[in-house]
């Protein structure tokens, strides 16, 4: 095989989901927007509903299409960023439930679909999606009156829990919604471990499901192995790769696998980045390119190894977020298409 091995562990994603369900109070939904998070969104979303999930929310129409054709009928799929225009078709044939997010927005829905589902993200601080105070207050009597399936909104800083913020938008959530006989949505995986408070009708975890922080129990969902192109024998003095930027201060044996930038593998990884044989770590040497990069592999004492470990037991996506200073959501979304995709139940 000449790409690396993307193996996605679907019994660890539904396992994920169980534990989120276990701490909530209340229903626990899925998020499966990006393509399940850039796992597929096909075996993704029929784990999580063969574990238990009812309801499902994407980013947009066209990703509800696709999760629809998925599941087939009964299971809610809220689109996030609500009824756009153009999207009238899409919505109706697929049974999807947009999250009105503006004035504009209300009124295309009432006017092209007036007896569908819907519901309302309001913005309780955050200054993304939904509508304000002011907006929500002028609309909300006939909103009401077509029943909304959910009222909802999304925290900014659930991944700290003592910030300010968190309990600033509990507070103007509830002003917003309490009394109003709807069920309502604040908590995505931050929120539903911030605790009941922040629970109501559903939360919806994303990035835990998939093994990622700020849900520290998750289970890992993801392993990435490369195989081994070639390998050399590099003497010291002697540069490897772009802008001789490492060289070799001992005798060393050099292993090149088949990744690089185009496989979301972003080249600020480099400094801080090594791949793994069982428990002995290889760093990388020198820069990641488009294809390719170089692993010093002179630790190991047998013969040249048949692949290498990017993501595994001892390095998850997290850790590779924090060697490229970024988030594991971006991680997950970025690992490329040419990698060969198998799911383990």
């Amino acid at each position: 095989m000449s790409t690396g091995q993307l193996t996605i562990d679907l019994e660890a994603l539904a396992a994920n989901w169980r534990a989120l369900n276990a701490m909530s109070t209340t229903e626990t939904a899925a998020v499966v927007k990006a393509n399940g998070y850039g796992l597929g969104a096909d075996p993704v979303a029929r784990t999580l509903a063969q574990a238990g999930a009812r309801r499902f929310f994407v980013a947009a129409a066209e990703e509800g299409a696709a999760v629809r054709a998925a599941l087939g009928p009964g299971p809610m799929i809220g689109v996030f960023s609500g009824h756009m225009a153009g999207d009238s078709a899409l919505i109706r044939d697929n049974d999807l439930t947009p999250m009105l997010n503006s004035v504009d927005q209300v009124l295309r829905h009432f006017e092209t679909l007036p007896q569908h589902a819907f519901g309302i993200q309001l913005d309780t601080g955050m200054n993304r999606l939904g509508m304000e105070p002011a907006e929500w207050a002028a609309l909300r009597d006939p909103v009401l009156q077509q029943m909304p399936a959910l009222l909802m909104s999304h925290l900014a800083c659930a991944d700290e829990p003592d910030h300010f913020m968190n309990a600033k938008q509990l507070r103007c959530f509830r002003e917003m919604t309490d009394g109003l006989g709807v069920p309502r949505s604040l908590s995505a995986t931050g929120g539903t471990i911030l605790g009941e408070a922040y629970h109501f009708d559903v939360t919806r975890p994303g990035v835990g499901l998939y093994g990622g922080r700020p849900f520290e129990e998750a289970r890992p969902v993801v392993a990435l192995d490369l195989p081994v192109i070639q390998t050399r024998e590099v003497q010291p003095g002697e540069t490897v790769g772009y802008g001789n930027t490492w060289t070799a201060q001992r005798p060393s044996r050099i292993a090149t696998v088949p990744a690089g930038y185009a496989d979301g593998l972003f080249r600020a990884l480099a400094p801080k980045l090594a791949l793994w044989h069982g428990d002995t770590r290889c760093p990388i040497a020198g820069r990641i390119s488009m294809d390719l990069i170089t692993v010093d592999i002179t630790e190991l004492s047998e013969e040249a190894p048949e692949a290498l470990s990017l993501l595994g037991p001892n390095q998850g996506v997290d850790d590779l977020a924090d060697a490229a200073g970024t988030i594991g959501y971006e991680i997950l979304t970025a690992l490329g298409a040419r990698y060969a995709r198998s799911y383990r139940s």
